[in-house]
Order: C-alpha cells, then structure tokens, then sequence
C-alpha cells in the first residue's frame, strides 16, 4: 500500500481548518463516550486564539467536552491491544481522514537513541530567540502529557488537546490507534491551527515506521545510535541506525552527531541523496574556557556559552551543536544573540536536573540504556565530590545490567534499587531487578519496593558533600521530580 504523507504541499486555506470562522462545524463527540447535555461555548475557543493569534471563532459555534483530558488519556490506552504497533499505513490512513496538511512552514524530525528531547529543546529556544513561534512535539512526558506538545514556548492546555482527540477521534472510524498515534495526530493537528514558523517532532521510537515520520522534514537529526529497544529495532547499531536513517528526505539534510555513525546511515543518506553534516567532521563543538564553548564549521565560528548554566553533561554540547546545524542547514537567519540566548537558557527536565537537600546534591536524570550510562558517567568523573549514591530503577525491557555496568568505573559508593510494580506492565519488581544485577557492583545495593522508598533512604543517609543520583528511567525521574519539588 502507498502511504499518503503529509508533504510539502502548504494550503492554509480557510476551508482546510474546521476550527476557522469560515468552517464552523462541530466536532462530533468521540464514539465511546456519551454526548451528555451541556453542549456550551468551549474553552477551546481562548486555547486557540492563543495558539494562532487573530482567529476568530464564530459567536455560535459550540463544542462539547464530553470528557476531561485524563478521560481521553484512559480512552486512548484502550484502543489498541497493543502499547506499541510499528507501521504507517494506519495513522496514514486517519491522517488523510482528517484532512491534515503541513504542520508548520519548516519541519525538522529528531531521531536517535539519545539526547532527542534535549536537541529538541535547543532547537526551540534558538529558533523562539531569533524570533520564530515553534511547536515542538517530544515524548514521554514526566509530570503532564501537555509536556508533550508546546506551542509557542506553552504546554498545550487541556481544552486544546481534548478538541484534538475529538478531531482524531472523529475521523478515525474502525481503524486502531495506538495512544502515542493518537497523541501524534493530535499534535499535528494542532500545530496545524497555530499559524508555525517552524515545527520539531521528536520520534517516539526507531524513525522509519513512526507516526511522526508521516511528516517529510525540511532537516533531519539523528543524534545518536546505539542499543535500545532492540525487540523493535534489531540487535545491532546497523539495524537500528536503518530503523532511524529512515526519517531522512531525498535531498534534504541530515544531520548526524555520532562522530562514526553506522554505515546503515550513511549508506540509506548516500542512496536518496540527502546531504549528512556530521559531527566532528562538518561541524564541530569546542570547549573555550569554564564558561564558554565554540560552534564551528569551515569559514564560520561562534563562541557561546555553556548550557543550562554550565551544570549539563559534556554530550550537551553536542546536541546543543547538532540544533545550530539543522537550523544553519535550513538557511534561517540566525543572529548570534539568538544563538547565545537559546543555547543558555534551553532547558529540559529530568537531565542532569539538580536540587539541594541539607548540603547534598540531588541530581535527577532519565537515562534508561548502556550509551545514555556512558554519558552519565563521564559526566560524574568530571565532578569529583565526597561520595556517590545512586538510587536505580529499571523497567523490564531495559539493559539494567548494562547501565550499572557503564557506571560502575565512576565510583558509585552506594545503591539504592528501587522497584517499579507501579509503571505497568514493563514495570520491575525490586527482587527481579537484584536478580539481574547479581553480577554488577549494584548486586549488593538495599532493596525497597519504590522509588519513594529508596529517596527517602538515601536522603536520610547522605551527608553534606555527598551527592545523590536518581537515575533509570522516566518513571523513576518523574516519581523524583514529584517528591523533590513537594519537599521544596
């Protein structure tokens, strides 16, 4: 079957957008969910004026908020047996449906095993100070799903987001979705209605059958491969790096920030004629001095500095500089004040996140696999302190192994394994987790039954000077987040 994808074709005509004054139908309550009585003038209405300056809703026109959008998030998850179906001939297909066209003048897709949502994110602040409004679409969320989608520099409201499932919902019929299909489509919706310069779509998972990559980017980004997800992707980087060289366009950049990436990717480039800027090879980034680093490339060089206050990982500085080539890439006029004011105040939860508890650091960070361990660790040898305690939770399809493996030369002095029975069905019990670390120098870490637990011990036996990593995946940065903003 030939997929229908959303190409570079840029109607905005009025009809196209059923939430315009000249295209005032309603949107039909979603199947599954009863009409109820009080149909009303929705906030829906002042959620898109926001997002698209100067639209203006007819006086009449109603909607119905059948449901919240937590009803809507327990409605999605059920729709599918599957958390997880790779393919586009299905989103396709409700995409055509709903009549979707480009999201924004410019698109670019990030792809990769790590650093997307921080790339994502330098992307948006660089282009937001320069001028630009953005949206950006990142999974998964920590705290809210509206993380998920940003529009102009906010979280997507909730009225926004229901009138977004009702409008998927609408034009769905009998074909299943998955809940992060649904999310997608809502969110290409959206951005759709919000009058963009510029759209970042982060991949959920692998690149060439995600739902993102219905979109052909004007830039592609791949930041890294590495092993992740291999039940999905394939059991080596060449496999995967075929998986996410496939949001790559004939003829449309791509950038690549692994210095030796898979000859996959560079093959799959070669084959559709997509230029690759690479890392360390087209384009460069350079420590300067404590404060400041360099940007470069042949014939242009610009000094900026460091990222989110000089705190983040070494591999920032690569992401920061794979978001000013995509966008070099693009030919957009990018002033230096924009790019000093977007590299420094980007910023993006759950990495390398830090709090202060009784003169202990608390860092908080979602690294989940072997490659995103490597950086965290280097990071830590970097950052000599009195001890290191680490409390570490892994869902049961991870390499829990690896990751404790790839910290083990950076001198974790105590482990706090915490289960996650409460992150569904990919969730560990603490027993299973100790089980598969038998054999690292976690195996002999205290065991408690959640991440709650395991913070609240090694808060209590940390000492001024020590430093406390939380750390595994975004269950346990989300559950951290909770309890470390709470506590103030």
């Amino acid at each position: 079957m030939q997929l229908t994808r959303i190409n570079h074709v840029d109607d905005r005509s009025a009809a196209d957008h059923p939430w315009s004054a000249g295209n005032a139908d309603q949107i039909s309550v979603a199947s599954g969910f009863a009409s109820g009585s009080d149909a009303r003038t929705c906030a829906i209405h002042g959620a898109l004026e926001r997002y698209r300056p100067g639209w203006q809703a007819d006086a009449t026109l109603q909607c119905r908020m059948a449901k919240s959008l937590i009803d809507w998030l327990e409605f999605i998850e059920r729709q599918h047996p599957k958390s997880i179906e790779m393919g586009l001939d299905r989103v396709s297909d409700v995409a055509q449906r709903m009549g979707l066209k480009r999201p924004a003048k410019r698109v670019i897709t990030v792809g990769g095993t790590n650093g997307k949502g921080s790339t994502v994110a330098f992307v948006e602040a660089i282009a937001r100070a320069q001028g630009l409004r953005v949206g950006a679409y990142t999974s998964p969320h920590l705290l809210r799903y509206n993380e998920r989608v940003r529009i102009d520099g906010n979280d997507a409201e909730d009225a926004a987001l229901v009138a977004g499932f009702e409008a998927v919902e609408a034009a769905r019929g009998e074909t299943l979705l998955t809940y992060f299909e649904y999310g997608s489509l809502c969110a290409l919706w959206l951005f759709e209605r919000a009058n963009l310069d510029l759209v970042v779509l982060e991949v959920g998972l692998g690149g060439r059958l995600d739902a993102v990559n219905l979109v052909d980017a004007d830039a592609a980004i791949i930041t890294t491969v590495g092993l992740d997800h291999q039940d999905w992707l394939g059991d080596d980087v060449e496999s995967i790096g075929h998986e996410k060289a496939g949001i790559a366009r004939a003829f449309k950049p791509l950038v690549l920030g692994d210095i030796d990436p898979p000859a996959s990717v560079l093959r799959h480039a070669y084959a559709i004629g997509a230029p690759a800027w690479r890392f360390g090879s087209d384009f460069f980034a350079e420590p300067v001095d404590a404060a400041h680093w360099r940007w470069r490339e042949v014939g242009y060089a610009v000094d900026l500095p460091l990222p989110m206050g000089g705190q983040a990982a070494p591999v920032q500085l690569r992401n920061a500089a794979c978001a000013i080539a995509a966008l070099r890439a693009l030919r957009l006029r990018l002033e230096i004040g924009a790019l000093e004011r977007g590299v420094a105040q980007a910023q993006v939860a759950g990495r390398l996140q830090r709090f202060e508890r009784d003169g202990v650091e608390v860092w908080v960070d979602v690294a989940h696999n072997p490659q995103a361990a490597q950086a965290l660790a280097e990071w830590l040898r970097a950052q000599p302190c009195k001890r290191t305690l680490a409390v570490f939770g892994a869902l049961s399809d991870k390499d829990a192994a690896g990751v404790v493996d790839a910290l083990a030369a950076s001198g974790v002095d105590a482990w706090y394994l915490a289960g996650l029975r409460d992150a569904g069905v990919r969730g560990m019990e603490v027993d299973a987790l100790a089980d598969r670390l038998r054999a690292t120098p976690a195996a002999a870490g205290r065991r408690f039954p959640e991440v709650a637990s395991a913070l609240a011990a090694a808060l209590a036996e940390a000492a001024p000077g020590d430093r406390l990593l939380v750390f595994g995946s975004f269950h346990v940065a989300a559950v951290a987040l909770r309890l470390l903003d709470v506590a103030g």
